[in-house]
């Protein structure tokens, strides 16, 4: 009896443990796709963090030279924590099932003494998307002629 309740317990497990692996995997997949937004002076700065929280996108409107630089900076920092803060969420919430389903589980080490935990071999993250892109309003046309005059040297 004690055999049949030993084979049916980590029948239960590899079945969970190759269950959570292809559910961790594909959030895996859906995470390294996740962006958040996050917009700032009146929509005139907008960024776009991948799912580390990273900067990967930035767009500045045709009027960002009404801003002055500090207030800019200001509002690019404030922008990307708040998307960063987001997406982070998104990812919590991605992943919250598989938790939730891997807490039920019963961990190789309660069926058998001294096994060893499995974690190892899930498999690693993909890496979040890193396709930076930055927007910026067109340039003016240079003048002609040198910028700097001979009373400078």
């Amino acid at each position: 009896m004690a055999n049949e309740q030993l084979r049916n317990d980590a029948a239960v497990l590899l079945d969970g443990f190759t269950q959570q692996l292809h559910a961790l995997a594909e959030a895996q997949r859906r995470r390294a796709e996740l962006t958040a937004t996050a917009t700032a002076c009146d929509k005139r700065i907008r960024v776009t963090v991948n799912a580390d929280g990273l900067l990967i996108h930035t767009e500045f409107a045709d009027d960002i030279a009404d801003i002055r630089y500090p207030d800019i900076a200001a509002a690019m920092t404030a922008a990307v924590q708040a998307a960063a803060t987001e997406v982070r969420r998104r990812c919590e919430e991605l992943l919250a099932p598989i938790r939730t389903e891997r807490a039920r589980l019963p961990k190789l080490s309660e069926i058998v003494e001294g096994a060893p935990d499995f974690g190892f071999l899930l498999p690693p993250a993909p890496p979040a998307r890193m396709d930076v892109r930055v927007s910026a309003p067109a340039a003016p046309e240079p003048a002609s002629g040198s910028l700097v005059s001979d009373q400078d040297w």
